[in-house]
């Protein structure tokens, strides 16, 4: 499968080559497990092309932590697989994804002899952090229609879509809540004219 080099254009070519050497690149299809809880990382991954979710799982609810998009990877995958710990997150295939896959037991090596590779993870620590934080305060600060409303349009904008089509099942889990309170808080965008749910699927048609 050919690799667009360019997503890892701030890498020495050298570094690059070795990379492509060692690594793999693996399609998967939407709604692949590609990381569970509790498991030891042996790859890294970077996305080539597709889109990743990223999750964590408490009592039986889930909570979206964040995306991984094309030409990014997984902070909490990364530090996992340097401290050698079971995996804290879970990571599903969002869409059809193109992944890089980088062997872990080389990472050591690489980032002594390339210190370049590091901003790879600098720059995805800076931005899952302050991801982090806006979640956070979405859950401290933001009523259900608000963190709802927040949700789907960003899913839209990640998909190049202005609709989606997931259960309202799918979405509690995201959000970390019940089902009922996501087909209640759905039925109230609606009549505020901001959502429209047709035929399984929820377009956004106004602004917040």
């Amino acid at each position: 499968m050919e690799f667009d080099k360019r997503i890892l254009s701030f890498l020495k070519p050298d570094l690059v080559e070795k990379i492509l050497q060692k690594s793999s690149i693996k399609e998967f299809p939407k709604g692949t497990e590609i990381l569970r809880e509790q498991q030891y990382v042996k790859v890294l991954p970077i996305v080539i092309n597709g889109l990743i979710k990223v999750y964590s799982r408490f009592d039986e609810k889930e909570l979206l932590l964040y995306y991984i998009e094309s030409a990014q990877s997984c902070v909490m995958t990364f530090y996992a697989a340097l401290k050698n710990t079971p995996s804290k997150v879970f990571a599903k295939t969002e869409e059809d994804s193109i992944v890089l896959l980088l062997p872990v037991n080389l990472l050591p090596n690489w980032l002594k002899e390339y210190p370049e590779f590091n901003e790879l993870f600098y720059n995805q620590f800076n931005l899952r952090y302050s991801e982090l934080l806006d979640t956070i305060g979405s859950l401290l600060l933001d009523k259900m229609d608000k963190r709802l409303y927040d949700h789907l349009k960003k899913k839209t904008e990640l998909s190049l879509s202005n609709s989606i089509k997931m259960s309202h099942t799918q979405i509690a889990n995201e959000l970390g809540t019940a089902r009922e309170v996501i087909s209640r808080v759905l039925k109230k965008l609606e009549t505020d004219g901001k959502v429209l749910q047709k035929s399984g699927e929820i377009r956004i048609i106004g602004q917040w």
